[in-house]
């Protein structure tokens, strides 16, 4: 059993490799996004983001500790973007006893990363396009990371089936890619 940690730029890839992570596991996917989302479109006040994105992350947690406790894989689909977001998953990895994983979906392309946005089927609480370079350096490289695990770092400007295989290498077995 474990959990997987994803991490990486919106559009990056994040969904889409835990999407291909799940069909081969069987592990459950928490999106953020969907939850996010869901939160968004059903509030009958006005929610702000940073308010219905605490509350996601919420329900995100309780969601990957219940089903952890049932024995389950997870896949956690979301940025990983502050240190609580490291600290909660190495907190559950020990509470479940489960092997816990993080992988990065990498790319540095601000081109593609705008069209990606542009092109896919936006849930409300994603963004629709990155407006400054600059933001989208800064977000890339103040990432947060576990420096107790071994993570991996995977080139998504590549095509999936490029790297799946190393993904799935990486959660079986305990190398340190980067």
């Amino acid at each position: 059993m474990f959990f997987i940690q994803m991490s990486g730029f919106p559009g990056s890839g994040k969904s889409t490799l835990a999407q291909a992570i799940s069909k081969r596991t069987g592990a459950i996917i928490i999106d953020h996004d969907i939850i996010k989302s869901a939160l968004l479109m059903s509030s009958t006040e006005t929610l702000d983001r940073k308010t219905s994105g605490s509350i996601s992350y919420a329900i995100d947690w309780q969601l990957i500790d219940y089903y952890l406790g049932l024995d389950n894989s997870v896949i956690l689909d979301s940025p990983c973007l502050y240190d609580e977001l490291i600290e909660r998953g190495l907190s559950l990895q020990k509470k479940h006893n489960v092997i816990y994983k993080y992988v990065e979906c990498y790319l540095n392309d601000f081109e593609e990363i705008n069209h990606r946005l542009a092109s896919r089927n936006r849930m409300l609480s994603q963004i629709a396009s990155v407006n400054s370079k600059e933001d989208f350096l800064y977000t890339i490289q103040n990432s947060k990371k576990p420096e107790q695990i071994n993570c991996l770092k995977v080139d998504t400007s590549q095509p999936l089936e490029s790297y799946i295989d190393r993904v799935m290498d990486y959660i079986q077995n305990d190398h340190c890619f980067s």
